[in-house]
């Protein structure tokens, strides 16, 4: 590298891979570029920007590799540095609540989970977005990946990557239980293949937040909702102890006290269902885009199918989990116009193909699934654009937080659930939590 662009990515390199303490010091670089703090989330390189192949080369891994992209092509504009955050989503948002309640100036961007965007926008945490520039940030981006990212009508977060959940298969053990799987099918035929195979059907269950994903998925399924109104915060009306929380409750008490559930059912999070799924009978999977990408599945993956998440009822089409990534603009950083600015960058378009090539976590823009690359690698890279935009994501409300804990606490184990009674009893719970009359 002799180009004095060259000797500066480098130097980048170098920073980046650094050890996390140094990597987060935030302040300013040492020459008089400015620095911008980067919180990312896990993923396939964490704070390298690169990753090694089983043939020894490189490749562009995640987060820090666009990190590094875009402090380079910033041209001395400024130059970003990540810090990592924990592995579970709700130990990344405790990190960064606690920061920015206390207007840590360190922090310039964060990679949110959307079910907690609308609680820092509320709060207050997110340096608000022009109108011109929510148009621009948002143009060429899916519909469900913008809805995941708008609280009270704005645009608070750039999307960077959305991930929806599809249903995984093994070919051989749906065409044993005659199950075609080019028709919708529902989860009562899931299960029920499953079970006449003596497979199993893998779902997140333990009690966290990918369990909260899982029955928002099936009350939305059946046309019903969680939360009515989530703008009214603490005073929303609760709504799961209704027709549609009785026909969640039902596939969820039906696999659970089934032959087809794992035997680690009510502890499985994302990991865990792959490894049930990767078992010799293992039959159904419900997991986001990245499976894929997964080194389990990899020994059988001309066996692997995928189709359109199960429906919950038989007149109703299925609503698919939501998750992903938004990029929020801190409130208190030293650089707001600059971090919007690096901002634009890790979403663009380029950016995103990357992003998806390296990690299987694919694009909020629509574009990038056209892409040729994108489509032999990812071949089922259709029906995620799909899912993406028919997705359920979780109710915007500030306080998901606490919803979903004491939606998640009120129906575990799933083999405890009786359709009859949990739905009301986790209504009654929820508001009580809210109102300030019960504890989590």
């Amino acid at each position: 590298m002799g180009t004095k662009a060259g000797r500066r990515l480098a130097a980048a390199i170098a920073v980046v891979g650094t050890a996390a303490g140094l990597a987060a010091c935030g302040g300013e670089s040492s020459g008089d570029t400015p620095t911008l703090t980067w919180y990312i989330n896990p993923d396939v390189s964490n704070l390298e920007p690169y990753v090694t192949g089983e043939d020894g080369k490189q490749a562009p891994g995640g987060q820090a590799y666009l990190a590094l992209k875009c402090s380079e092509e910033s041209d001395g504009l400024y130059d970003i540095k990540v810090e990592l955050l924990p592995n579970d989503a709700s130990q990344q948002r405790e990190q960064l609540v606690r920061r920015l309640a206390a207007e840590d100036t360190s922090i310039d961007l964060m990679s949110l989970d959307p079910a907690f965007t609308a609680e820092f926008a509320n709060a207050g945490f997110l340096e608000t977005m022009p109108k011109e520039q929510q148009t621009t940030l948002s143009e060429g981006m899916l519909d469900g990946a913008v809805a995941a990212a708008t609280y009270d009508d704005n645009l608070v977060a750039v999307p960077l990557w959305s991930n929806t959940q599809v249903l995984w298969y093994r070919k051989s053990v749906a065409e044993k239980a005659g199950l075609d799987m080019t028709q919708p099918v529902t989860w009562d035929q899931v299960i029920d293949a499953a079970e006449e195979t003596r497979t199993t059907v893998s779902v997140q269950a333990k009690r966290y937040e990918g369990y909260s994903v899982w029955i928002n998925a099936l009350v939305s399924g059946a046309g019903g909702q969680i939360v009515e109104d989530p703008e009214a915060g603490k005073d929303a009306k609760i709504t799961i102890d209704s027709p549609a929380g009785k026909d969640a409750a039902e596939i969820v008490s039906k696999l659970g006290n089934s032959s087809a559930a794992p035997p680690a059912l009510s502890n499985a999070d994302e990991g865990g269902t792959v490894a049930s799924f990767s078992a010799a009978n293992g039959g159904f999977l419900v997991n986001w885009t990245y499976v894929y990408s997964d080194p389990n599945v990899a020994p059988f993956k001309d066996d692997i199918g995928w189709a359109r998440y199960p429906q919950t009822t038989d007149s109703d089409e299925s609503r698919p989990p939501y998750g992903g990534i938004n990029i929020g603009v801190s409130r208190y950083g030293k650089h707001p116009e600059l971090a919007y600015d690096a901002a634009a960058c890790l979403t663009s378009q380029e950016s995103q193909k990357t992003y998806a090539m390296a990690s299987g976590n694919q694009p909020a823009r629509s574009a990038v699934y056209d892409d040729p690359e994108m489509q032999k690698a990812f071949p089922m890279a259709a029906l995620w654009r799909e899912s993406i935009d028919a997705a359920a994501p979780r109710p915007l409300t500030p306080y998901w937080s606490d919803i979903s804990t004491a939606l998640y606490s009120s129906w575990h184990p799933p083999s405890s659930v009786d359709p009859d009674t949990t739905p009301a009893e986790s209504q009654q719970y929820i508001e009580d939590v809210l109102q300030g009359k019960a504890l989590l």
